[in-house]
């Protein structure tokens, strides 16, 4: 049985707040953890089913959080399907 991470545990890291994103590309990851808590793929579809910005600014996000390598694209799935997940705190690029 694998110990290492409490389910309980919220994948949200504080240090979000310190980097200095905007706040949608902030809201995106919060979106990020949100979906990966609930055992929900981050993935273009799921993140626009509940983004109430315009899509642009969404993937303008989504591209902000994988330049600091906090998110990482998994599946490429074409134009609205690709698949993401959350990178440990420690190999984020501040």
């Amino acid at each position: 049985m694998d110990h290492t991470h409490d389910k309980s545990e919220p994948t949200m890291n504080q240090a979000i707040f310190r980097i200095g994103l905007s706040v949608e590309t902030i809201s995106v990851y919060i979106l990020c953890c949100g979906f990966k808590d609930g055992g929900i793929a981050i993935s273009d579809k799921n993140l626009l089913g509940v983004w109430n910005g315009t899509k642009e600014a969404l993937f303008e996000s989504i591209k902000g959080l994988e330049k600091r390598n906090i998110l990482l694209k998994i599946i490429s799935g074409g134009e609205d399907k690709n698949i993401y997940k959350l990178t440990d705190n420690k190999s984020w690029k501040l």
